[in-house]
């Protein structure tokens, strides 16, 4: 598969929603984590991230404009043991659960579809770092082709991963109306050593008018020590 930049992929789509980034450094010292959260109505964009426990959640940056929480207000990452959970919904409390029932990423979400916000369906799209990046894998759960009467489930599993080397999935494929879903494989991408650097890329690629928050991550393979730096264009 092709390498794509990174920042290109981002600084060429308006409004690509939410995204989720997985990958060694290429010193193969570390594990490394990043979600995003875009918006473009007043609620999507009044949230912030927030720590929690070994994780974060997503909250309101002023309460009291606060409409509908059902679809924003949730818990990103969670850390299970070695594992660490990232999603762009609730999803991340079912993997966690269904983890600690024996459960698979993949079974634990069998539960789950696409986010009932017609006539978008945001697909459902979740990352395990396993073992403390000794493999991950990546899902989505989205409509076929914007039809609600048909949820698709893929997941992409990568053993023993390439140092420097990422994946990168998000939820819209570009800014239209309605948001047409992600499509294909999770996008191949450069994971560099620099946290500080690659953080910096991150953010300023995001559209400014519609980028709200950013977390990364990086984890040590071998403690499981961790750097965690978030943004947010609310503080």
């Amino acid at each position: 598969m092709e390498m794509r930049s990174l920042e290109q992929e981002l600084k060429n789509n308006a409004y690509p929603g939410r995204g989720i980034v997985l990958g060694i450094t290429p010193s193969a010292r570390y594990a490394v984590s990043a979600y995003f959260i875009m918006g473009r109505s007043g609620n999507s964009r009044n949230r912030i991230f927030v720590t929690d426990e070994d994780g974060i959640r997503t909250e309101a940056y002023d309460p009291s404009k606060l409409e509908d929480p059902s679809l924003i207000i949730y818990a990103p990452v969670r850390v299970r043991g070695t594992d660490t959970i990232v999603t762009n919904g609730d999803q991340t409390d079912t993997i966690y659960e269904g983890f600690e029932k024996g459960l698979t990423m993949e079974q634990a979400l069998e539960a789950r579809e696409y986010e009932p916000d017609a006539p978008n369906y945001t697909p459902r799209i979740s990352g395990v770092l396993e073992a403390y990046g000794k493999s991950y894998r990546l899902s989505i759960l989205k409509s076929a082709d914007g039809n609600p009467d048909s949820c698709e489930r893929y997941t992409f599993s990568y053993e023993n991963p390439i140092p420097g080397v990422g994946h990168f999935i998000h939820t819209y494929r570009e800014n239209l109306e309605p948001l047409p879903s992600f499509e294909g494989e999770p996008k191949k991408v450069e994971i560099p050593e620099d946290m500080d650097a690659f953080t910096e890329m991150l953010w300023e690629s995001l559209n400014e008018e519609n980028k709200v928050s950013l977390f990364v991550r990086y984890i040590h393979r071998e403690t499981g020590e961790c750097k965690t730096t978030i943004k947010n264009k609310n503080q």
